[in-house]
């Protein structure tokens, strides 16, 4: 096992022994309904194993139906019989080409739940620095990388607020070389800075 991977182990374990206060929805618990009742997906966080380790991202298409042009985690919904882990290895490997066999799992952290009714698990994985992936079309804009340092730093997490279906809404967004990262994915970037205990 490398050290970053090592190092992610150690981080993770100590933040699972604290309380953080996290994020646990796109809207209050109460509009989403319980657990149950949403559909369960995963996402996979995967981490650069170089010096300055990176996270890969992902550019939805703009012509998608839905959440065109938004950042994301390579990831989708369960399949039957899966759990989180294979979900989040699979989608990789259909949307990026990952193959799942270079993925270092660290292990599932904080389920986050979004307003289009999914109960998303995301899941740690240290994978090989300079990897040839490649974009599904169908799926993938683009594909890139952002310093784990800079998404875990909390002074680049800009809390925002808009006007929705007549309420109030709060979400994070963090912007890093002109892409603007909000939404359900800077929420489990948020979470995710909240539970590991990392230094730089």
């Amino acid at each position: 096992m490398s050290s970053l991977a090592d190092r992610l182990h150690r981080a993770l374990a100590a933040g699972l022994a604290e309380q953080p206060t996290l994020l646990t929805g796109d809207r209050a618990d109460r509009d989403l309904g319980p657990d149950e009742m949403m559909r369960p997906a995963a996402v996979l966080i995967p981490v650069t194993d170089r010096p300055h380790p990176g996270v890969i991202l992902t550019r939805r298409p703009e012509t998608m139906r839905r959440h065109p042009g938004q950042i994301a985690f390579p990831g989708g919904r369960l399949d039957p019989g899966e759990d989180a882990v294979a979900a989040a290895l699979r989608e990789a490997e259909e949307e990026i080409a990952l193959p799942r066999g270079q993925v270092a799992v660290i292990g599932a952290v904080d389920r986050y739940r979004t307003v289009t009714g999914f109960l998303v698990t995301p899941v740690i994985g240290v994978v090989p620095p300079d990897l040839h992936l490649v974009a599904n079309a169908a799926e993938v804009a683009a594909v890139f990388e952002v310093p784990l340092d800079f998404l875990l730093d909390t002074a680049n997490h800009i809390e925002a607020t808009v006007e929705w279906q007549g309420r109030e809404r709060h979400y994070y967004e963090i912007t890093w070389d002109g892409q603007r990262i909000w939404g359900a994915t800077a929420a489990m970037i948020v979470n995710l800075a909240r539970r590991l205990r990392w230094t730089a």
